[in-house]
């Protein structure tokens, strides 16, 4: 009796296991696809920061020579 309850433990111990490692890969995948896509958006806010300074400076240069 007390062998069959202690391979019924080692059972779900394993099943759970394999749950924790599955979430963890999932969790990983996502992590890097959200990793990845702060990394764009950055890009891209700096990129249009980047033509807001551009446009500024050519109205400002505008505005002087007028």
């Amino acid at each position: 009796m007390d062998l069959q309850r202690l391979e019924q433990w080692l059972d779900d111990l394993i099943g759970t296991c394999e749950r924790l490692n599955e979430e963890n890969y999932v969790l990983r995948k996502e992590n890097d696809l959200l990793s990845t896509e702060r990394d764009e958006l950055r890009e891209k806010g700096d990129q249009a920061r980047s033509r807001v300074e551009t446009i500024v400076t050519r109205l400002k240069a505008m505005e002087n020579s007028v």
